[in-house]
């Protein structure tokens, strides 16, 4: 891939925006997959459900779990875009299950993992948002934490976000908890939708997203998990 014609402007470097890296039929294969995963694989949140594939990551090292066929797959051709350094192989999946209304706080992913992050989007759309961050974070009248907002990436169903560089280090991401989301000028790549203008009203649907990335702390052990 020339990754030139993905890269998002108008924010810090580095982010890269992928429209239909999957089709349809795959989408609905993967929505399919996980519908059938078993409750007691799921991590139930207040705000959302996951599962980990690949292991858990820890401070001590991930005890490495076989990733199912059908999701290595896609770790494959993540793999294959060259988006790590030579010899580093995506390892991990995090799948994450929101719900309309459901969404996850300012965070950084910090370095359990290696920073380059992959994120293929099925289901529904979701805007994920970017913050600076702020030593000694200031209160508004309120008592909440005022950040000031860099930039919005609007994640539409079947794409693929690469984010790097400051963009991993440096800022917090977040999701709001909305059942909707008015498309603004915040929205850093819309130069690469056609169909989609300021103002736009989008009703939010159950998204999973599929999160892969490379765990650098591994131990020798190996198991399987399905």
């Amino acid at each position: 891939m020339n990754w030139d014609n993905f890269v998002v402007q108008n924010c810090p470097p580095s982010i890269y925006y992928v429209p239909e890296f999957i089709t349809k039929e795959e989408e609905c294969s993967i929505m399919q997959a996980i519908a059938k995963t078993p409750k007691p694989r799921w991590t139930q949140l207040s705000n959302r459900r996951l599962i980990n594939y690949g292991g858990v990551p820890h401070p001590k090292g991930m005890i490495a779990e076989d990733i199912p066929a059908w999701l290595n797959h896609y770790v494959d051709r993540i793999n294959q875009l060259n988006v790590y350094e030579e010899g580093i192989k995506a390892n991990h999946v995090l799948i994450n299950e929101y719900l309309p209304g459901q969404g996850i706080m300012p965070h950084l992913d910090g370095p359990l993992f290696y920073p380059t992050i992959t994120t293929i989007s099925c289901g529904s759309h979701t805007v994920l948002e970017y913050y600076d961050q702020i030593d000694g974070s200031v209160s508004d009248s309120s008592g909440s934490i005022v950040r000031h907002h860099t930039a919005s990436i609007l994640l539409e169903p079947r794409s693929l976000l690469v984010v790097k560089d400051d963009m991993y280090h440096k800022y917090l991401h977040s999701i709001a908890a909305l059942e909707q989301d008015v498309i603004d000028d915040m929205v850093v790549n819309m130069s690469k939708m056609s169909n989609l203008s300021v103002g736009a009203v989008l009703q939010r649907a159950k998204r999973i997203s599929l999160t892969i990335r490379h765990v650098p702390k591994t131990s020798k052990m190996k198991i399987k998990i399905f």
